[in-house]
Parts: C-alpha cells; sequence; structure tokens
C-alpha cells in the first residue's frame, strides 16, 4: 500500500511543481541565471524531502561542515538506489546539478526540471556524447555551478561499491574545482533492497573533506583516493 500511495503522490506532487515554470521562464528570459538556479534547487529540494518523507525513512547526515563555500566544488558519490538523487536534493545545501544517466531525459516533468537545475545527461553507451557531456558539466562547474557525479556508472542495489569509471573526475582537475566525497549508506534498503517495493529504511550521508585534485599526482590515483574516502566509510557503517 505504502509503494502504490508514494507512486500516486509522486505523479500529483510532480505535476504540482509545474506552477512555478511561468516563473523560472521569466528569469531565463532576462538572462538571470543564477536567480534561476537557485529557485529550480528550492522547487527541486521541496519536492525531494516531500518524497523521501512520504518513505517513512530515517536520514542521517554528518559532515556538512566539510563542503567548502570558497570554491567551484564536485561533489562524487557512491550510488545506492534510485533514491540517491532526491536523498542528495534534499539534504545538500548547495544548489547542484547532476551528470545523469539519458534514460531520466525520458521521465516527464522531472527531465524538466533537471534541465533548468543544469543537470546533464550521458549516454554511456556513446563514447563521443559521453566526453561531451563530461565537457559540459566542466563549464557548469567553471560558472560556478556544483555538480554531482556517481562515478560507478549505475546503482550497486546493495552495500557494494563498484570501481569508479576511469577519467570520471578529470572534471575536477580541468574545471579547477574540489573534490567532496560522499557515502550513502543504506539508500537500497528504500526501494531496490525490497523487491522493488518501497519501505522505511535509516540512511546515513557522510559528506567528507574535500580532496585538491592538484595535490595527486595521476588522474588514476585521484580516482583511487576518493574511491576509497567513499568505501572506508561504507565499511564502517552497517550494511
Amino acid at each position: 500500500m505504502r509503494t502504490i500511495l508514494w507512486f500516486i503522490s509522486f505523479g500529483i506532487y510532480t505535476l504540482y511543481t509545474t506552477i512555478h515554470l511561468p516563473k523560472i521562464n521569466r528569469f531565463i528570459k532576462a538572462g538571470k541565471i543564477k536567480e534561476k538556479r537557485l529557485y529550480a534547487n528550492r522547487i527541486a529540494k521541496k519536492w525531494a524531502k516531500f518524497l523521501i518523507s512520504l518513505t517513512g525513512s530515517k536520514v542521517e547526515v554528518v559532515g556538512l561542515e566539510n563542503i567548502p563555500t570558497d570554491r567551484n566544488i564536485l561533489f562524487v558519490s557512491n550510488h545506492q538506489g534510485n533514491f540517491d538523487i532526491p536523498l542528495l536534493l534534499a539534504y545538500l545545501p548547495n544548489p547542484i546539478g547532476f551528470v545523469a544517466k539519458i534514460e531520466l531525459k525520458k521521465i516527464p516533468i522531472v527531465s524538466t526540471w533537471m534541465k533548468l537545475m543544469d543537470c546533464v545527461f550521458m549516454d554511456r553507451k556513446d563514447m563521443r556524447q559521453s566526453l561531451r557531456t563530461i565537457s559540459e558539466a566542466t563549464e557548469m562547474i567553471k560558472s560556478g555551478h556544483s555538480m554531482v557525479i556517481f562515478p560507478e556508472g549505475t546503482r550497486s542495489k546493495n552495500h557494494e561499491i563498484s570501481p569508479f569509471k576511469p577519467g570520471s573526475l578529470r572534471m575536477a582537475t580541468k574545471a579547477d574545482a574540489l573534490i567532496v566525497p560522499i557515502t550513502i549508506s543504506g539508500s537500497y534498503k528504500i526501494f531496490e533492497g525490497n523487491g522493488n517495493r518501497i519501505k522505511p529504511a535509516s540512511v546515513r550521508i557522510i559528506v567528507s573533506p574535500p580532496v585538491e585534485p592538484k595535490d595527486i599526482d595521476k588522474s588514476s590515483d585521484l580516482t583511487v583516493t576518493v574511491f576509497n574516502i567513499i568505501k572506508d566509510h561504507l565499511d564502517q557503517s552497517p550494511s
């Protein structure tokens, strides 16, 4: 019953958010990009918090003080389940965009808001398109917009973490951005771990101190460094 009610509420509330689109369009026409991002993220955060509250889950967030305020940021997170995007939207204080899979472009209204939040969409089956997406995300970060990437490339649907895709963190170096590692523990228990039925879960989000890419010799070493930070926190969290 909770799953059915959740999906009904998801549809109704997502449709309701469209009342804010005229104001967003006014910002766009006026060339007020920063204002557009802030307003879109404010609406998205309310949407995300509402959807998470409907699951009955308890969310603990640790380390928000580690997020710098004076540098461009690439948030790098493990990816356990479908609720990871709403969780980060709801609990990270920064306006953020996501490097998201291209399939999300097919979801009505949700894809509209993701575009307004300056998310970028990656087709992992198309190498040239993937490179263009990384370049686009890099420019977003350079403009001062924080981005989130899930370097595993897909959901683990459990407590494990898969190796990061080679070169997935290169955009941080190109954008002269700090990397903020994020560990998500327990999000798969909301949906994927229950045979795709929504149930309450205890979720922990750990924000680690930033990593300066310039302090790491090679791109491969940077990927390993950030992977190990996230994995260490995951290993210390209950499965």
